[in-house]
């Protein structure tokens, strides 16, 4: 399933989101994703999990995460969630702050793999210094921005 219609059916855009922390602003994501039937509450809890022991894992490239964890801790089918932050948070250990987060639920790893690809396609920008240009989502005022963003990227 592509970015765009994931986003659709899952009906999980949230722009301008508020978060007290890293956790809070994982919850966002997938609570969408949980609503729609895509995922069980242990994806949550494995994301949650995962961070604490291994670090931010998640994130990766300043002020983006990609919250996500193994297929078998509860992925119903493969989903995305998009949530930008109106205040950046901080996860432990990470010098730079986050306020876009791509919940990517793979529903098996060939999935999650497609799923990143998208993502990293609709994000690139080459003029950028990291390669990824957030700035695109971080004006999307509505679902509609959002998917016009994607189809700009991917046409």
């Amino acid at each position: 399933m592509g970015f765009k219609q994931s986003l659709i059916d899952n009906n999980s855009i949230q722009l301008q989101a508020s978060a007290d922390n890293w956790q809070d602003a994982i919850k966002i994501g997938t609570d969408m994703l949980i609503a729609s039937g895509a995922i069980l509450s242990d994806y949550h809890d494995e994301i949650i999990r995962s961070v604490k022991e291994l670090g931010p894992y998640i994130c990766i490239a300043p002020n983006l995460a990609l919250p996500h964890a193994r297929p078998e801790n509860g992925v119903l089918k493969t989903a995305f969630a998009l949530v930008t932050l109106k205040n950046p948070i901080f996860f432990d250990g990470e010098d730079e702050p986050v306020d876009v987060l791509i919940t990517l639920a793979g529903s098996s790893s060939d999935e999650h793999m497609e799923g990143l690809m998208e993502v990293t396609q609709v994000l690139d920008d080459e003029e950028s210094e990291t390669g990824i240009d957030l700035d695109k989502i971080r004006r999307c005022m509505s679902a509609e921005d959002v998917y016009q963003v994607i189809d700009a990227a991917l046409a």
